[in-house]
């Protein structure tokens, strides 16, 4: 069946319901019932052992952290309600609020947080341990107060707070437990807007109203479905017959994104990622010839016509980076050397590196039609400058595989940069995480004592000023030594119906504003 007629006859086959769930557009729910896609389904909504994407977008809404990010990431009040810094950027001291309960009726207390942080966390959150290990200690003062001190002044201290990188858990149901197995995993208990309802897996997710939540006025809708709908065409119908009323970023493909955003009553935003920032890039690997070669790397990077691909893969929905910082994250600049497309020079660097006309394996992202159209430029750019190409096709465990084990030449990745260099960027550069076993590390193995040095600074540094400045020696030296071939700032496209309002609220989304929308 042609594609054309697929999105026909999709909503047609969805009928009144989408896995066996009665659905009813906006114009005709009552009280607030709220469609949303998820894509893929999570692996498990325990968000202090899982932190996936589509994980972060269901459970975001039932966790909570002790602040919220606005979209400059500046921090908000939300299980904490005020915190003071002491003069050496050592001693941070939190106010929680009063009277907050977790969803089963329990209150939620300090001994919550010093329990989430230093015990459930510590063991199952890898990128929160590597923030921890700036950390002295973690106090409760008194039910309502907690002190975290710091072993040294860490730069992006407070902008660990969020939901996803510390999510509070509740002390009463997990404390002596075994936490991967512990049967709350299934059943989620938070303080957040929304409450877990049931989960018919391969179907939905459904998460009711906190009638109980802490923030008065807050939730206005009465019930969310999280639908899995694996078919891509199928989202798209399923949005455009009106099944569905938010499509976030990625669950549609981006030529269907134009499209139905003209639909009546239909719009569209890229807000809400400003805090994931996600960039994405060519891994190269250092390791191995020929990209063991400054000149041969830099030839890479200059043959790739990052404009086209923004307007033909991304149809527009990402800006061609400029280096290793995406423009959203502290103390980005675009001070640095330029590489914009020049096909001779390409040609000349490759002769310069001694390149001998090896083939390399190229790696796409399996995660849709943009990556494999994004992966099949490069190869014509590359082609055209002389490098000889073979496209290795994989799925999405084989490609963690193969990025796990550095079984590549040249390979797709994005990855979010969390707001902060030392949160989001260093772990991509500096050697000490160079390890087999992460898709997600410095997976290129570049190695080079200044860049670890820099970073190490910038981590430990407390004045913005004097972090600003070790960033930027950073940059300059990653863009001069490219290590990988930074592509794209992508900005996901989110598709709603025009009567909600407050879509979102947040740095991070609809990962914690899906409790707080409103329904004209």
């Amino acid at each position: 069946m042609k594609r054309r007629h697929l999105i026909q006859a999709v909503p047609a086959a969805l009928g009144l319901s989408i896995a066996g769930v009665p659905l009813m557009s906006l114009a005709q729910a009552k009280k607030g019932v709220v469609n949303v896609l998820v894509q893929p389904e999570p692996p498990g909504l325990m968000m202090g052992i899982v932190q996936n994407g589509p994980t972060q977008l269901v459970a975001g809404n039932i966790y909570e952290g002790l602040l919220r990010y606005d979209e400059k990431l500046a921090p908000q009040p939300q299980l904490a309600t005020s915190w003071t810094v002491s003069p050496d950027s050592k001693t941070y001291v939190f106010k929680l609020k009063p009277n907050v309960k977790w969803h089963d009726g329990k209150p939620f207390t300090a001994d919550d947080v010093v329990f989430s942080c230093d015990v459930f966390l510590r063991k199952t959150h890898a990128r929160f341990r590597a923030s921890l290990a700036h950390v002295e200690s973690i106090k409760a003062l008194d039910p309502l107060t907690v002190e975290f001190k710091l072993k040294q002044p860490f730069g992006p201290f407070m902008g660990i707070f969020e939901n996803g990188t510390m999510p509070m858990v509740p002390k009463h149901i997990y404390e002596g437990t075994d936490f991967l197995t512990n049967p709350a995993n299934a059943t989620p208990i938070g303080t957040g807007p929304l409450k877990f309802k049931e989960w018919s897996k391969g179907s939905y997710i459904h998460l009711v109203a906190n009638e109980n939540y802490h923030q008065a006025g807050v939730v206005s809708v009465e019930s969310v479905y999280f639908h899995v709908i694996p078919d891509a065409a199928a989202r798209a119908a399923a949005f455009e017959s009106g099944k569905v009323d938010i499509a976030p970023g990625g669950t549609v493909e981006y030529f269907d994104v134009s499209r139905l955003s003209k639909l009546p009553g239909a719009s569209v935003t890229t807000k809400g990622w400003e805090f994931f920032a996600p960039h994405s890039w060519l891994w190269m690997n250092n390791r191995t010839k020929p990209m063991d070669n400054v000149k041969f790397r830099q030839a890479i990077w200059t043959a790739i016509d990052r404009e086209a691909m923004a307007k033909i893969a991304w149809y527009g929905y990402a800006k061609p980076a400029t280096g290793p910082f995406n423009s959203h994250i502290a103390f980005a600049s675009e001070d640095v050397a330029k590489y914009p497309r020049d096909l001779a020079k390409a040609k000349k660097l490759l002769a310069e590196s001694g390149y001998k006309g090896e083939t390399l394996r190229l790696l796409p992202l399996p995660y849709g039609e943009s990556w494999q159209r994004q992966a099949e430029i490069v190869r014509q750019n590359l082609t055209q400058a002389g490098v000889k190409i073979e496209m290795v096709a994989t799925d999405v465990a084989g490609w963690n595989q193969r990025c796990n084990e550095w079984d590549f030449d040249l390979a797709f990745t994005y990855v979010y940069q969390y707001g902060d260099p030392a949160l989001g960027v260093g772990r991509n550069y500096t050697s000490d995480n160079i390890a087999k076993g992460s898709p997600f590390n410095n997976v290129a193995g570049y190695t080079n004592a200044k860049v670890d040095e820099l970073f190490a600074a910038g981590a430990k540094e407390g004045d913005p000023a004097k972090r600003k400045a070790l960033y930027l020696e950073a940059q300059k030296i990653l863009v001069d030594e490219v290590p990988v071939a930074w592509l794209h700032e992508i900005n996901f496209p989110t598709l709603y119906r025009s009567k909600i309002q407050n879509i979102v609220s947040s740095g991070i989304g609809l990962n914690d504003s899906l409790g707080r929308i409103k329904v004209a």
